[in-house]
C-alpha cells in the first residue's frame, strides 16, 4: 500500500515541478504585457494631446485590447493549471491518509506481536537458547533486522505524515492564488469593456471626418512617392558611378549577412508599437478607407533616438515636408529608410554600426508627446519588404 503513495508522491513532484515552470512562464508573461499595456496607454495619453481624435489614437488602443485580451488569455490559462494541480493534491491527499491509516495499522501490529512473542521468550533466553554458535549468530542478526523494520516503518510514517501536510499547504496556497487571479481577471475586463467603448467613441468621432482622413492618407502617399523618387534617384547616382554594378566583397558580405538576419533585426527604436503596417490593406474599423504603405509607422512616446538596424553606409540625407528628416543607409543589395527624424547625428558616406544613433524622431508637440518613425526595407533596387518580417518579435 505505501509504494502507492510514493509512486502518486513522485508523480506530484514531477508534476509540480512542470507546474511550476508554467506558471512561472505565465506570470513572467502576464507581467510584461501588463507593463506593456501601461507603456501603449501612456502613448493613447500623449495621443490625445492631439487636437481632435486620429488614425493613430485608434490603433493604439486597438493595440491595448488585444494586450488585454492576452493577459485574460494568461490568467484563464494559469487559473486552469492551478484548478488541475489542485484536483491531484486533493487526489494525493485522500490516498496517502488510507496509506498512512494502513501502515498505522500494520506498525501497530507488529510492534504488539513482537511484544507479545518477546514477552515469553527473553532476547537473551532467546539467543542463548540456540542450538550452536552459528543459529544463536542468526538469532541475533534476525532481531537487528525486526528492530530495523521497526525504525523503518516508523520513518515512513513520519515522511507520509510530511507529504501531507506539505500537500495540505500547497493545497490553500493554491487556493488562495486562484481567488486573486479571479480578482484580478475582474479588474482586467472592467479595463478592457471601458477600452472597447472608448474605441467606439473614437471610431464613430472619426467616422464623421472621413473627406479628413482621407486627405490624411493622401498626404502620407506624397511623403512615400517623394521617399520613392529619392530612392530611384540614389539609384541612378550609383549607377553612373558603377558602385551599385561593381559592389566589393565586402559589401556582397554585408547583403548576404543582412538576408541571413531576416526576423532577427533590432527595432530601430529602443521602444514602440507598429501603428501603421505595410501595404495594401483596408481599414479594420473605418471601412471606406485603404491604406498602401511601403513600409511601417512605429510610434513611441516623446522624442527618442532612432538607431541603425544592420550596419552598413549612409547613402543619402535628405528633407521632406511633412516628414522632417529621412536617412537612407545601404547594406549591400538593401536599404533601410528612417523618417521623420530631427537632430541627425550622421552625415553622408559614414559607415554606422547596428544600434547606433542616427538621429531623434520627431515629438509631435516636443516633451512627452508621441512620435511617429516611418521605417522602410528596400531590397534590389526596387523591390518593397515588409519591415514587420524581418525585425524580431517582441
Amino acid at each position: 500500500m505505501k509504494y502507492i503513495s510514493v509512486i502518486l508522491f513522485l508523480f506530484w513532484l514531477f508534476q509540480g515541478v512542470l507546474f511550476s515552470q508554467s506558471r512561472a512562464e505565465l506570470e513572467e508573461q502576464r507581467r510584461k504585457t501588463i507593463e506593456d499595456i501601461s507603456y501603449v496607454d501612456n502613448l493613447l495619453k500623449a495621443a490625445s494631446q492631439e487636437r481632435s481624435e486620429s488614425m493613430k489614437s485608434l490603433s493604439i488602443i486597438s493595440n491595448m485590447l488585444v494586450l488585454r485580451e492576452r493577459v485574460l488569455s494568461g490568467m484563464k490559462e494559469e487559473i486552469s493549471l492551478l484548478s488541475f494541480r489542485i484536483e491531484l493534491n486533493t487526489m494525493a491527499i485522500s490516498m496517502m491518509e488510507d496509506d498512512l491509516t494502513v501502515l498505522k495499522r500494520d506498525y501497530a501490529n507488529a510492534v504488539l506481536n513482537s511484544y507479545k512473542t518477546m514477552k515469553g521468550y527473553p532476547v537473551m533466553v532467546y539467543i542463548l537458547s540456540a542450538k550452536d554458535f552459528n543459529q544463536g549468530y542468526k538469532r541475533v542478526k534476525y532481531l537487528q533486522q525486526v528492530a530495523k523494520v521497526r525504525r523503518n516503518g516508523a520513518e515512513v510514517i513520519g515522511e507520509l505524515k510530511e507529504q501531507i501536510e506539505s500537500s495540505k499547504e500547497k493545497l490553500s496556497a493554491d487556493l488562495y492564488v486562484i481567488s486573486d487571479l479571479r480578482t484580478q481577471e475582474e479588474t482586467q475586463r472592467a479595463s478592457l469593456a471601458q477600452e472597447q467603448r472608448s474605441k467606439q467613441q473614437i471610431v464613430r468621432t472619426l467616422n464623421n471626418r472621413e473627406r479628413q482622413l482621407q486627405q490624411e492618407l493622401n498626404d502620407k502617399k506624397k511623403i512615400a512617392q517623394q521617399i520613392e523618387r529619392e530612392i530611384q534617384r540614389l539609384i541612378e547616382e550609383e549607377r553612373r558611378n558603377a558602385e551599385l554594378l561593381t559592389l566589393t566583397p565586402e559589401q556582397r558580405l554585408i547583403g548576404e549577412n543582412f538576408s541571413d538576419n531576416q526576423g532577427r533585426l533590432p527595432w530601430p527604436v529602443e521602444r514602440g508599437i507598429v501603428t501603421s503596417h505595410f501595404g495594401v490593406r483596408r481599414h479594420p474599423e473605418l471601412k471606406n478607407l485603404t491604406e498602401n504603405n511601403i513600409g511601417i509607422e512605429i510610434t513611441s512616446s516623446g522624442s527618442i533616438p532612432a538607431k541603425a538596424v544592420f550596419r552598413g553606409e549612409v547613402a543619402k540625407i535628405f528633407s521632406i515636408p511633412g516628414a522632417n528628416m529621412t536617412i537612407m543607409l545601404r547594406h549591400g543589395q538593401y536599404l533601410s529608410v528612417y523618417a521623420n527624424l530631427v537632430n541627425i547625428k550622421v552625415k553622408t558616406g559614414d559607415v554606422v554600426a547596428v544600434g547606433q544613433v542616427l538621429g531623434d524622431v520627431y515629438a509631435d508637440s516636443g516633451g512627452n508627446a508621441a512620435s511617429v518613425l516611418k521605417f522602410m526595407i528596400f531590397e534590389n533596387e526596387k523591390k518593397y519588404l515588409d519591415p514587420e518580417q524581418w525585425l524580431a518579435k517582441k
